[in-house]
């Protein structure tokens, strides 16, 4: 398996060079500087950024950085393997996407996770974290991810600086720009949290921090740390990754959560996906397209008691009001087409579960919640345990 190779990343600081931390996750971008020094770097599925000007190249792997009157970056591919033992550093500097993640380092956070499960149960608890503070910058409201996430790094000893409805009791409300915001919060804290109405707003947070950004949610993008409790949920439940069936019901086009699901369930063998939503709010071409690159076999189907009785996993989601804008009457015709009832359950299998991101509004009826295959509320418990896990892995190493 190909992993991160260490690098240093820098940046233009006046007129000199000075250190940034590297950025881990799928590319490395070069800057145009005008310096006649060399540089050597090294990545892999890695993003690096440079200092933040209008003109960037990609380069992936392995290669050699020249300041020259500009940017030569040469590929090379190296093969290396990954270290996941104790006092290692952790492969990824920002959690952004779930593009990020590979099966292997999956199943290595999962191991953390149930590490930090076993801490949570303990009354002593755990000081790992101590003298670190969090920084949960939220421009859109959240009730468990932002809190889940506090009581994480509580629970791990840190503290917690924290900014609910960003976007309205901030600077923000004053015209502030996100990258002026980072730079200032950074200042304060280890790392940030941050929940944005903007697909691609953690991009730019993580362009701009010299700490480790995770996304928490950009708009309709992606929310990585939600899809990875979802698929350490379905290895607790259905004791299995490879070779199971999910249907995503609901909201696919908005919803992040099964955007970023998607992407990480196509790191398993022999996976199928159904689609299951009203026309308006379809799953987009891109996820398609990827999948089908992946070699996952998908299926888009308006039969949602069909498709529930071949499946391990029905996946529900709300039809977000919020997307919609001013469009009321394409909402009113999206919500309560598909509903997980009693008579969905009745069609399942015995070993199948039903999950959802929440808040849910009539999606899922409440009768459902009494029988033991409605994993929801265990499934946003799990989201403690893995973003533990992420906050220690980040900040400590493994």
């Amino acid at each position: 398996m190909t992993s991160p190779a260490t690098f240093s990343a820098w940046t233009l600081s006046g007129s000199i060079l000075s250190p940034k931390a590297s950025k881990n996750n799928g590319e490395f971008v070069c800057n145009y500087v005008n310096f006649k020094q060399t540089l050597s770097a090294s990545a892999d599925t890695s993003y690096l950024y440079l200092s933040p000007n209008d003109k960037a190249i990609d380069w992936r792997r392995r290669g050699k950085l020249s300041h020259k009157s500009g940017v030569q970056c040469r590929a090379l591919e190296v093969e290396t393997k990954p270290s996941f033992s104790p006092g290692n550093k952790f492969q990824l500097e920002d959690i952004i996407e779930a593009q990020q993640f590979d099966r292997d380092t999956l199943s290595a956070i999962f191991e953390v996770a149930l590490e930090m499960e076993k801490i949570e149960k303990n009354s002593t608890g755990s000081q790992i974290l101590k003298g670190y503070l969090m920084a949960t910058l939220f421009y859109e409201p959240s009730t468990r991810t932002r809190l889940s996430f506090e009581s994480a790094m509580r629970r791990l000893g840190g503290e917690v600086l924290t900014t609910e409805n960003a976007r309205e009791f901030s600077s923000a409300a004053k015209g502030e720009t996100l990258e002026d915001t980072i730079r200032t919060v950074e200042g304060y804290s280890d790392i940030i949290v941050m929940r944005h109405f903007e697909s691609g707003a953690a991009r730019r947070a993580a362009v701009t921090a010299s700490i480790p950004v995770i996304n928490a949610g950009d708009g309709p993008g992606q929310h990585p740390t939600q899809a990875l409790l979802d698929v350490y949920t379905i290895q607790r439940e259905i004791g299995k990754l490879d070779g199971i069936k999910v249907a995503l019901v609901g909201d696919l086009a908005y919803g992040r959560t099964v955007r970023s699901l998607a992407y990480l369930l196509a790191k398993y063998k022999n996976v199928k996906i159904y689609f299951v939503s009203p026309e308006v709010v379809k799953m987009k071409d891109d996820i398609k397209v990827y999948l089908t690159s992946m070699g996952v076999e998908w299926e888009e189907s308006a039969d949602l008691m069909e498709v529930a009785s071949k499946c391990d996993v029905v996946y529900q989601t709300r039809i977000q009001r919020e997307r919609f804008g001013e469009r009321i009457d394409l909402y009113e015709e999206a919500r309560g087409k598909y509903i997980v009832d009693r008579d969905v359950l009745d069609v399942m299998q015995k070993h199948a579960v039903v999950m959802h991101p929440l808040p849910r509004l009539d999606e899922i009826t409440i009768d459902v919640d009494v029988d033991p295959r409605a994993a929801y509320f265990r499934q946003a418990k799990n989201g403690l345990y893995v973003r533990m896990a992420l906050l220690k892995l980040l900040l400590l190493g493994w």
